[in-house]
């Protein structure tokens, strides 16, 4: 099985998607994780992959500076903030983000962001268009279930196929739910969610795939 980095989530819901089918899957942040986990490193993600990985994915970068929705602050930013701080923010987003998606090491990464806008597109190293985008209610099939929700989120992929959509939603009944979160502290984490029918399809698709270059390198070594 393969070894899983699951970067940026407290959640658990990506990491323990790898989990259920037996691969070796970690989840890392600066924050806690939401549920006690002996599988969840408190550490910057910059440190944590440096170790060996066969599998990286990126699901929750910090992107409010990053991301289309968040540009105007860059003119005029919110009460109590400075427009130097809106651009530090920016820099260290894109420093970030260029970090993890030009790891070298590890042989199969994903990075997950919404729609950025040009400011940040300039600031990545070695930027290019995301390999796709997918939408929650691809991956559901109950009409009242946590997938049938409207968030575009595009995906940067290395080693790794695209993902397949395993859902029977059309999308007409989606809620829009997560723009919609209401202003407080814990918006940036409702507006962050993940769902788990992508997460599902993550785990059983770049998993198999991690495994199969993975038994591939090995053969080659012996």
């Amino acid at each position: 099985m393969a070894r899983v980095l699951i970067g940026c989530e407290t959640s658990g819901i990506v990491r323990d998607a790898f989990l259920a089918l037996g691969h070796d899957a970690w989840s890392c942040d600066l924050l806690p994780a939401d549920r006690p986990s002996n599988r969840h490193i408190q550490a910057d993600i910059r440190d944590v992959m440096r170790d060996d990985w066969d599998l990286m994915a990126v699901m929750h970068p910090p992107c409010t500076r990053l991301c289309n929705s968040g540009v105007r602050w860059l003119s005029a930013p919110p009460d109590g903030r400075t427009l130097p701080e809106m651009w530090r923010e920016l820099e260290d987003g894109a420093e970030l983000f260029s970090a993890v998606w030009n790891v070298s090491h590890i042989p199969c990464v994903a990075v997950e962001n919404p729609v950025m806008h040009r400011h940040a597109k300039e600031r990545i190293a070695n930027y290019q268009k995301p390999a796709q985008t997918v939408q929650p209610w691809q991956f559901g099939s109950d009409p009242a279930g946590p997938d049938n929700e409207k968030k575009r989120t595009c995906l940067w992929i290395r080693n790794l196929p695209m993902l397949r959509a395993t859902g029977t939603l059309d999308g007409s009944s989606a809620r829009d739910s997560v723009h919609k979160a209401s202003p407080g502290a814990d918006r940036w984490k409702v507006r962050s969610k993940f769902f788990p029918g992508i997460a599902a399809a993550m785990a059983d698709q770049w998993g198999a795939h991690a495994e199969t270059a993975l038994a591939a390198s090995d053969a080659i070594e012996e």
